[in-house]
């Protein structure tokens, strides 16, 4: 098992150089009604049902370093040509270079709203992650919980069980700092039970919480491997 927190240390110093970080792919994508997407390099979790696992596994041989200027202009080019108004970051985790997250959203254009995807872990560790995301406009949070519980979530990610909390703290987080956000759950594992049992511990964090978006494992040949192991 491994700790995510010092994983995503370890992970930042490949994928980050100075204030430009890693990516190996900006695409249109059909989500959120059409969204314009840059698909970073470099996760601190280590999910058996990622499809990005090849990208999460060999960070040193993936992607190109960018600087947030290009980054941000580049996923406006995507939304202005294809007409949308979101944009976010995907592929892996977008907050293990925080201050280069923050200068892609301070170069944004007004029009364009901000969908953060993120596991939560880091954001749970240090709440001034929180603060700083409550100062800008046009953003919306979404934390992704990796199982429902610490034992689903150890089991899948590999990660150490009380890491799950993170994700939990991450929400309590933002919602202190009135950031905009909801919780994604990766239900493909989960009984109903200890969907039912998630439910309530995230409505006692918001009320608003407890109607989660649940998410469902895409499987092929690699991730049926890597779930089977």
């Amino acid at each position: 098992m491994y700790d995510p927190v010092e994983l995503a240390e370890r992970i930042t110093e490949v994928v980050t150089r100075g204030d430009r970080r890693k990516y190996y792919r900006f695409r249109r994508a059909r989500f959120y009604g059409g969204i314009a997407t840059a698909d970073c390099v470099g996760c601190c979790l280590r999910c058996a049902f990622c499809w990005a696992w090849n990208r999460v596994v060999d960070p040193e041989g993936s992607g190109s370093f960018y600087g947030p200027e290009q980054v941000a202009d580049r996923i406006t080019a995507i939304a202005r040509k294809n007409r949308f108004t979101r944009a976010r970051l995907s592929g892996n985790e977008p907050t293990l270079a925080r201050q280069h997250l923050l200068a892609v959203l301070r170069g944004l254009p007004e029009d364009i709203h901000f969908v953060l995807e993120t596991n939560g872990i880091l954001i749970g560790h240090d709440a001034t992650f929180a603060s700083d995301l409550a100062g800008l406009p046009r953003l919306h949070v979404r934390v992704s919980l990796k199982g429902s519980c610490r034992e689903e979530f150890s089991r899948l990610t590999g990660a150490i069980p009380e890491a799950f909390d993170l994700q939990l703290r991450a929400l309590e987080h933002l919602v202190g700092a009135r950031v905009s956000c909801h919780a994604a759950v990766m239900a493909s594992f989960s009984s109903a039970e200890k969907l039912a049992s998630l439910r309530r511990t995230l409505a006692s964090i918001e009320p608003g919480l407890a109607d989660f978006e649940a998410e469902e494992a895409f499987l092929n040949p690699g991730i049926e491997a890597r779930l089977a192991r």
